[in-house]
């Protein structure tokens, strides 16, 4: 694409990662590239290539057109649509009926068991507890603790996308559309209700049963969901720190003050 000009630079600015909206020959696409650090580019080059055909032959994710995974670059056609997060959309039921029923397409397409998922997932927990963080000593020990005397059942993994929230669905013309598949992998389904759960769930009540509705199920066992929502808050206030998104540091603290341990 040589003769590609700058529409607009769509990149968050907290993590190295350059995402730009690029016109080449009067189509538009959007490039995106990693830096050393990244780990994103990789996940999301594997989903195109294994898991967003149920997406992508309807229009509701965008096609691959150029990658080099080497070079932590991919390029991908421009998908039309405004971003739900911060628009009334981010409130309306419709938007959240259609979300589930995408995820549950994405979801039904592969599932594989994995005896070690559940103790991969308590190490990593654990070794976020290990980084700089804010979170309270005597209350990192109880969690500790808690994470230490929980069983490891063997668990289902499917195609997750691994961030599923507004700020990563487009709206075009009441069509609802999927953008980042940075952190998709193989996990347990109800890991893709987490992050819904912690936010808009919680402050709309009428949003969830529409999900649900669209989704066909709800894959939360109780036991499961709970060691879930903790890994989750953990990682949360963890990986703000880092990053010094403090509004979201604080989400991660309220999110554990709300799980009993």
């Amino acid at each position: 694409m040589p003769s590609a000009t700058v529409v607009r630079d769509h990149s968050w600015g907290v993590i190295g990662t350059l995402v730009l909206e690029l016109e080449d020959g009067g189509k538009r696409y959007i490039a995106k590239a990693g830096d050393d650090a990244d780990h994103h580019l990789a996940r999301e080059l594997r989903a195109h290539r294994n898991w967003l055909r149920p997406w992508t032959s309807r229009g509701r994710a965008a096609e691959l057109v150029h990658a080099d995974e080497s070079a932590k670059l991919l390029v991908t056609r421009f998908l039309p649509g405004k971003l739900v997060e911060g628009t009334p959309h981010e409130w309306a039921p419709e938007v959240y009926r259609q979300a589930g029923e995408l995820l549950a397409d994405f979801h039904e397409q592969y599932a594989v068991p994995d005896d070690a998922y559940e103790a991969r997932e308590n190490e990593r927990t654990l070794l976020d507890l290990g980084k700089p963080h804010r979170i309270a000593p005597d209350l990192a020990e109880r969690i500790r603790s808690t994470i230490q005397a929980w069983p490891t059942p063997p668990a289902t993994l499917v195609p997750t996308h691994g961030d599923w929230q507004p700020r990563n669905w487009l709206v075009d013309d009441g069509t609802v559309r999927v953008i980042d598949f940075g952190r998709a992998d193989l996990r347990p389904a109800y890991t893709d209700f987490a992050r819904l759960a912690a936010q808009q769930f919680r402050s709309d009540p009428s949003l969830e049963p529409a999900f649900l509705t669209g989704y066909g199920s709800d894959p939360r066992e109780p036991a499961a969901w709970q060691r879930a929502r903790l890994r989750e808050a953990v990682s949360t206030a963890v990986w703000a720190h880092q990053v010094g998104d403090e509004a979201f540091e604080a989400q991660g603290h309220r999110m554990i003050a709300e799980i009993p341990l």
